[in-house]
């Protein structure tokens, strides 16, 4: 079975619950999947990500002073 636009009833879903879990419109995942490439399996895996980020900030989960130098000190010319 598929819905009005001909999506089937999976993929259907899985585009709803991204929109739950972000501020995009139905209409902006499927143009995101369709133009820029962005598989709805890529769109998951990235507002997972994100959420979990929050998730971490609002904990106080953050990198120290030291953690960001010794990333700028890794990737600095010498």
């Amino acid at each position: 079975m598929s819905d009005k636009n001909g999506i089937s009833e999976d993929l259907s879903r899985r585009i709803d619950k991204l929109t739950a879990r972000s501020a995009l419109t139905r209409q902006q995942i499927i143009e995101g999947a369709l133009s820029n490439g962005r598989s709805l399996a890529w769109q998951e895996k990235w507002i997972e990500g994100v959420q979990d980020g929050i998730e971490e900030a609002d904990r106080g989960d953050f990198a120290t002073a030291e953690d960001i130098a010794a990333v700028l000190n890794k990737y600095s010319p010498t």
